[in-house]
């Protein structure tokens, strides 16, 4: 039985998005119903988007969102992989300010059936929470990559980008009752790492052809790897014995002088949410490319 998904991204900057769409168009079971992006540029975002779903040969509604954070200053205002749009064919023309309604209305019409998979800062889903506070009701699942909870490594930056971007949507996303709140953070994304000449000898299929070209603005001007930090989190909906979720309760602190928008978590076995411990790597990368065969 295909699962209904919703795909909230800020694709374009982190080429793990691309990674992640390339994946869940490919995926068999998924019945992507649609796609909103998220930050600056929104609008050239959506355009990488169709692109790759360009070359996979679908049609799937692709919605602009909201390019600025409810409250604080937006630092994520270009989509730096846009310069590689013309090697590609997509869609140039999108429905304007219709995202949020766009999920509203598809998680209505689909009431029980929806996972909503978010993969960017929270702006549209908070948005779409406030808007209508009945929407994480008739939600199948929330899954988000989102968060960094145990931080073992206290080396590491203690926020995560998704939840810091807008960590007043982020709060508003975390106080929702949704029957299946998971988040796939830090603490596992970061072990599922693969060099740039790995991934150039492992993504030989057609649909990976444009994420590589794509990629090639965050080898050259961020890291000479990939985290894949949305793929996994797409990933676990389909398999949930990739990763090991321990439940809790996630309480997201927005006025702490140092850090606001770092999350605190409290594993109880009564706690609303779930969080992602434990990864299987072998499982994830075997999971991952069985598709593109």
């Amino acid at each position: 039985m295909k699962q209904k998904i919703l795909l909230d991204t800020d694709i374009g900057t982190d080429i793990d998005d691309a990674v992640a769409l390339a994946y869940l168009l490919m995926k068999p079971e998924c019945d992507l119903l649609g796609i909103t992006t998220v930050t600056g540029e929104a609008e050239k975002r959506a355009m990488i988007a169709s692109a790759i779903c360009n070359v996979a040969g679908k049609k799937i509604p692709i919605y602009p969102g909201a390019e600025n954070p409810l409250i604080i200053e937006q630092n994520q205002k270009v989509a730096q992989q846009a310069i590689f749009l013309d090697r590609w064919e997509h869609e140039k023309n999108f429905p304007k300010y219709d995202a949020i309604e766009f999920m509203r209305d598809t998680i209505r019409k689909n009431p029980g059936e929806v996972t909503l998979l978010t993969v960017a800062p929270l702006t549209n889903i908070g948005l779409l929470f406030a808007t209508d506070p009945e929407i994480p009701s008739l939600l199948k699942g929330l899954v988000m990559m989102a968060g960094y909870f145990e931080r073992k490594d206290t080396t590491a930056y203690p926020r995560e980008w998704n939840v810091f971007g807008d960590y007043h949507a982020s709060k508003i996303v975390y106080n929702a009752d949704v029957k299946i709140h998971r988040s796939i953070g830090l603490d596992v994304t970061r072990e599922v790492i693969m060099d740039s000449k790995e991934v150039k000898e492992k993504f030989n299929h057609p649909i990976l052809e444009p994420v590589l070209d794509f990629a090639k603005v965050w080898f050259e001007k961020f890291y000479d790897s990939i985290t894949f930090h949305d793929p996994l989190a797409a990933a676990t909906i389909f398999n949930e014995d990739i990763c090991t979720f321990t439940r809790g309760d996630v309480d997201l602190d927005i006025t702490g002088p140092e850090h606001p928008g770092i999350t605190r978590w409290n594993p109880n076995s009564d706690g609303k949410h779930e969080v992602a411990l434990k990864v299987d790597k072998e499982k994830f990368f075997e999971e991952y490319f069985s598709v593109f065969k």
